[in-house]
């Protein structure tokens, strides 16, 4: 995990947190040791046989730091006025047998879960982690997908191939946001100009990009958890536009062959959008022409009401769910927030979905029928990859809260200055800058969205993950 200095040191309060976490995995119900079959036949399944070479391709990956579950790499350079943009996917449906050990454990997971002190994998480690993932100066098989773009960053030629690759490097979110500002040469330095162009089709969809800050439980120097806060860089942001492409890919092959699996999103109402409208107008920072997307896009990152507006925008993107398809395409296909029709298609070691999705891309690729495991099974994947994202919600929740309240402890009886991001009746939403926690408060007769107050720590319980406050 990232390291940061916290100003809390291993105490009392660290020590019980240590617990708390400890416990979330059996509150969690979800399964955590692989069984012996499946941890076996991990390692022994023979990889998948390679139609095309492409290990003379540099490809490079670019993961948060310590990653070693690499779902994709990439490849990026200029064609005429154009580009070519190959995007290389861990060819996941290459190892796992249908109906083997670890296809049945898989279905049981869902995802990979993430908590405070690890990972739950939804593959056992051996593959995810090493025999299928695409790690740096290894050979490895692949779903590769090619996409040509034209001088607008319009696609207008896609392929996907089952390919032998070689990466030259393993790249994190800092340094390569490092090597694009210094104006490097290297894998990243087209990174920029694709991605802008990407975020350009975006806009031009009409769809519109969250961004909000990610919330991550870290370890600290001292050896005890922190919460860490902070905004995605550019360079993350160009990445997942590489991501959204491939989606918006994999979705059109699926719509044409009338068989597969949609990630969907309904568009706000209009109810959504006025209640939008009045908290953006009470917070100063108002939302009164344009697509709400252009809006987001272009709020200033360093404004302090900035954090409180994407917090109020996040009621518009609810209701994220999949859609099967065998035989027609459905009548709702579109991701509101993409724009466009979209599937789950470049994280299958960490993602069961994706794994249906690339069988079925690669199949319509190849001219061939869809294997019949999938047909069969596709009414399944909604509800496995509900349960388990409503597990992930839940362990995500649960540690964020444990992780606070051991932070908030030794400030019980004391005041702390909270801002105001959404007020909620007589209570709202409240954000303390150090250390930094978000939770809930009775707030004053008067008091409006962006406003600092003065609170009293009353209570933290760390094994409950709860905090109260007080205005007196």
């Amino acid at each position: 995990m990232p390291q940061r200095r916290s100003h809390v040191d291993p105490s009392a309060a660290q020590t019980e947190l240590a617990v708390a976490l400890s416990a979330l995995r059996a509150d969690l119900d979800a399964p955590v040791d692989f069984p012996a079959e499946a941890l076996d036949e991990a390692l022994s399944s023979p990889s998948p046989p390679p139609e095309l070479d492409l290990r003379d391709v540099p490809f490079a990956t670019l993961d948060p730091p310590g990653s070693r579950d690499l779902d994709q790499a990439f490849h990026l350079e200029r064609a005429g006025r154009g580009y070519t943009v190959r995007y290389a996917i861990a060819d996941v449906p290459g190892f796992v047998s249908p109906g083997g050990a670890v296809d049945v454990e898989a279905r049981r997971r869902g995802q990979t879960l993430y908590a405070a002190d690890g990972s739950i994998p939804l593959h056992p480690p051996v593959l995810s982690e090493d025999r299928a993932s695409l790690l740096p100066d290894v050979d490895r098989p692949a779903l590769v997908w090619t996409f040509g773009l034209d001088g607008d960053g319009t696609v207008v030629d896609t392929s996907l191939e089952r390919a032998l690759i070689r990466s030259r490097v393993q790249l994190e979110y800092a340094g390569a946001q490092d090597a694009v500002d210094r104006g490097e040469d290297g894998p990243v330095s087209l990174l920029p100009e694709i991605g802008r162009l990407r975020i350009a089709q975006e806009r031009a969809r009409g769809g519109a990009s969250l961004n909000l800050p990610d919330e991550e439980v870290v370890r600290t120097d001292a050896g005890g958890y922190g919460i860490r806060r902070r905004s995605p860089l550019p360079v993350e942001e160009w990445n997942a536009q590489l991501s959204l492409m491939t989606g918006m890919a994999a979705a059109s092959l699926m719509l044409e062959a009338e068989v597969g699996i949609l990630r969907t999103m309904p568009r706000p109402d209009d109810a959504a959008f006025d209640t939008f409208r009045r908290q953006t107008a009470a917070l100063g920072r108002p939302w009164t022409t344009g697509d709400y997307g252009d809006f987001l896009r272009d709020l200033d990152r360093t404004d302090p009401l900035t954090l409180p507006v994407l917090q109020a925008a996040a009621t518009l993107f609810r209701g994220a769910g999949y859609v099967t398809f065998d035989g027609s395409t459905p009548t709702d296909t579109v991701q509101a927030a993409i724009a466009a029709p979209y599937a789950h298609a470049t994280a299958p070691l960490r993602r069961l979905v994706d794994r249906w999705t690339l069988t079925i891309c690669l199949a319509v690729s190849r001219g061939e029928a869809v294997p019949s495991w999938v047909r069969d099974s596709l009414a399944d994947l909604p509800g496995l990859m509900q349960d388990s994202s409503q597990r992930a919600s839940r362990l995500d929740a649960a540690t964020v809260n444990a992780v606070e309240a051991a932070l908030i402890t030794p400030l019980v009886g004391s005041r702390v200055d909270a801002t105001i991001i959404e007020l909620r009746g007589e209570r709202a939403r409240i954000q303390l800058a150090d250390p930094a926690v978000t939770a809930s408060a009775p707030v004053p007769i008067d008091a409006r969205p962006g406003d600092v107050i003065r609170l009293r720590v009353a209570r933290a319980d760390i094994g409950a993950g709860e905090i109260e406050f007080s205005l007196d």
